[in-house]
């Protein structure tokens, strides 16, 4: 993967709120997807695989929002 070429910005304040910018729209964008994952039917392994982190991690991460979305999860068994 190429490295994604940013623009000078104004300093290191402009450079440092445009990541804390990036990541809180990283972080809506997983937790929409992840989201529409557990309605597709997808498993918890599915979602941690395409996230490349561990089943656990999506679950800690997402579990507690999702229940409060309404979402009838699947466990394993």
């Amino acid at each position: 993967m190429d490295a994604v070429q940013i623009p000078p910005l104004g300093g290191p304040a402009d450079g440092l709120a445009a990541v804390v910018a990036l990541r809180k729209l990283a972080d809506q964008l997983e937790d929409a997807e992840v989201e529409r994952a557990m309605r597709s039917g997808w498993s918890w392994s599915q979602t941690a695989e395409a996230l490349g982190v561990t089943r656990q991690a999506v679950h800690k991460k997402h579990g507690q929002r999702l229940i409060a979305a309404g979402l009838e999860l699947r466990t394993r068994g």
